[in-house]
């Protein structure tokens, strides 16, 4: 079976010059409020990954027809919405989901379409846990790679 290629790679992008890039200016500026706090929860420098998504600290995974590294955790300002990537899913945080606010979910993506929409603080909670449950999910794997 061949290994398909992933297009979701960090690049040496600059995260600000994508920023300028959104040209509605409550997106712009949600998603900053956004990124600022991911960079706070994580620890870590906000990276571009691919063209439009940026993403905080990264994950090794291995499936039958891939491997390949993403983000922890991200966000990306799409025309519709502000989407944040929550990789283990939403069902684990069922009880902050319901204290939320006014938003859609995908797989691993949670839909916002303003900020003020939400609870900010329940968003940051989902954020935080989301991270420590990839950092210990992939912990094992990561240190059998290092």
């Amino acid at each position: 079976m061949s290994r398909s290629e992933l297009k979701t790679k960090v690049t040496e992008a600059s995260v600000d010059d994508y920023l300028d890039t959104i040209p509605d200016e409550k997106r712009r500026a949600d998603t900053i409020v956004v990124t600022d706090m991911m960079a706070h929860v994580t620890g870590h420098e906000p990276k571009l990954w691919g063209t439009s998504i940026i993403g905080f600290d990264s994950y090794h995974y291995k499936r039958i027809s891939r491997e390949g590294e993403l983000p922890i955790i991200g966000v990306a300002a799409r025309k519709q919405a502000l989407t944040i990537y929550i990789m283990p899913g939403f069902e684990p945080y069922g009880e902050l989901m319901d204290r939320l606010g006014k938003y859609k979910t995908g797989r691993s993506c949670l839909y916002i379409k303003r900020l003020e929409d939400v609870d900010f603080v329940v968003l940051e909670e989902i954020v935080r846990r989301s991270v420590a449950d990839m950092r210990a999910r992939y912990a094992e794997s990561d240190n059998e790679r290092n």
